[in-house]
């Protein structure tokens, strides 16, 4: 019994030394337009990224007087989604809304 305990403590030592590491995170960025109309924008930021009607506004806001605003920060896989997602969507509304991501 004591040879299992032993073989249980060495595997233990080695996990607690292993580091795991977070994967790389990317912003996701809504760009400024001169066509898209801001209750779009709010639509996307409530419906896809999942903000507060308050948030929403914020970003909108953002986007509408720097000229680009933050989104939110995932993983490469879920802002490649979301990129894609927001994309479509303004397209099918006939929209030239840009959304782009980079690595934080």
């Amino acid at each position: 019994m004591s040879i299992h305990k032993h073989q249980h403590d060495e595997h233990t030592q080695t996990a607690e030394r292993q580091q795991i590491q977070e994967p790389p995170l990317y912003r996701v960025l809504l760009h400024n337009d001169d066509y898209t109309t801001m209750d779009f924008v709010i639509d996307i930021l409530e419906n896809v990224f999942h903000k507060t009607p308050a948030e929403a506004t914020r970003i909108m806001l953002l986007v509408h007087r720097q000229g680009i605003g933050n989104c939110g920060e995932y993983p490469r896989s879920i802002a490649e989604t979301k990129v894609v997602t927001v994309t479509k969507l303004a397209r099918d509304r006939g929209f030239p809304l840009l959304c782009s991501m980079q690595k934080v």
